[in-house]
């Protein structure tokens, strides 16, 4: 007699039984979560809108910034909405692209790291090749292979 079970949804666990201890890690993780927008949303704003900010290093912190942004937003909302409507459950399509999703960008916050290390080290070793080694277009290229990378 073959197995014809299958899996739609998970059980996630609960990180509290008591509704005060859920209604405190929603507030917590809600507040997390908004000082997560603010921050990189004005590190974004500061780096989009000052000129002289539009450098090698604020145009790979900006990179930075987003990918934070999708990375803490992949997974906090979920857990909010579990702490806060007293539910436990997340479909396995949820699952999946939550997880693709997370990994997708801490990957691609890995590779920006380390584009960053290297603008740094050209910028402390080579700094009178710095313009010629970073350049804009230089830049755009790296970010742009660091974003089309992931998605392989």
């Amino acid at each position: 007699m073959p197995n014809s079970s299958s899996i739609s949804e998970f059980l996630l666990l609960a990180l509290a039984d008591t509704r005060q201890l859920q209604l405190l890690h929603f507030w917590l993780l809600l507040g997390i979560y908004l000082a997560a927008l603010l921050g990189n949303g004005l590190i974004s704003t500061a780096v989009a809108c000052d000129h002289r900010l539009h450098t090698p290093m604020y145009f790979f912190l900006l990179n930075l910034a987003l990918l934070d942004l999708g990375c803490i937003s992949t997974t906090l909302p979920k857990a909010m909405a579990n702490a806060l409507w007293h539910t436990r459950h997340i479909s396995y399509a949820g699952c999946a692209a939550q997880v693709f999703f997370f990994v997708f960008f801490l990957s691609a916050e890995y590779s920006i790291l380390t584009i960053m290390s290297y603008d740094r080290y050209v910028a402390i070793c080579k700094p009178l090749h710095y313009g010629t080694l970073l350049g804009s277009r230089a830049c755009a290229t790296m970010a742009a292979a660091e974003w089309n990378s992931q998605q392989r």
